[in-house]
């Protein structure tokens, strides 16, 4: 008995030595580390990274066309020729893949001018200028809407009065920005017919207040990024020649 009570006694002492103490934060420290020409590579670490680097800048200098002079998106009032190069690009890369799995032909391509993030420099067009006109991963879809939502995306453009890039449209309005003339592929908008629009995802989720998305009568998603559409179309040319047009004027 006396022994059993001994083990049970020594058994409480070595729980009791065994309990885990508490830790809590007291203080925290840290200092700022610049980062600039002075810090001295890990020749171990650029040794390691350098033919990942070489690679990349090889791939991204290839040449895939050529342009004949600089266009930048602040080069027209209503329609610029980069504006008109993407939207018309996007048409010509998109319809082929969109009607052979619909049947159907893109009516019209709308796209927004904050989304050109660079210019096209004078000279050699390479896949890294691809990249800098368009970083983001926007893909391409192709909304069904009808004509209402079509007179809807045409008051946008009036009143927005911003280059936004368009493709077979025609859109002219008069210096109270009043709409005088609109029209999809040459022909009068009809309100009670069903147009299939491309866009990227971000405006049809409604980036930069275009609404007249929603409601629509399907969505179609093409699995095609628009800065691909931009690279397929670069290889495809030899030089790119885009030119201000009258798809977009205003009438003074």
């Amino acid at each position: 008995m006396i022994f059993k009570q001994l083990i049970i006694a020594l058994s409480l002492m070595f729980l009791a030595s065994c309990k885990t103490n508490t830790l809590n934060l007291a203080k925290i420290e840290g200092k700022q580390i610049p980062v600039s020409e002075e810090i001295i590579p890990d020749p171990t670490i650029t040794d390691f990274i350098k033919p990942y680097h070489d690679h990349v800048v090889k791939t991204l200098d290839s040449v895939l066309a050529y342009a004949p002079e600089s266009y930048l998106k602040t080069n027209g009032t209503y329609n610029t020729a980069i504006g008109n190069l993407m939207a018309d690009i996007v048409y010509e890369q998109c319809n082929p893949i969109f009607k052979s799995r619909s049947g159907y032909d893109i009516d019209f391509v709308i796209l927004n001018h904050g989304g050109i993030r660079a210019p096209i420099s004078k000279g050699d067009i390479t896949l890294k200028t691809a990249y800098e006109v368009m970083p983001f991963e926007n893909s391409i879809v192709v909304a069904s809407i009808k004509g209402k939502n079509v007179n809807e995306a045409m008051q946008y453009l009036s009143q927005a009065k911003r280059p936004h890039p368009v493709s077979q449209l025609k859109l002219v309005i008069n210096s109270d920005f009043d709409i005088t003339e609109a029209k999809v592929k040459g022909e009068t908008i009809d309100e009670n017919k069903t147009y299939y629009v491309a866009t990227n995802d971000y405006l049809y989720n409604g980036g930069d207040h275009m609404t007249f998305f929603q409601p629509n009568d399907s969505l179609y998603v093409l699995n095609y990024k628009w800065r691909n559409a931009l690279i397929d179309y670069f290889t495809k040319v030899d030089t790119i020649k885009p030119v201000i047009d009258d798809r977009f004027i205003q009438l003074k």
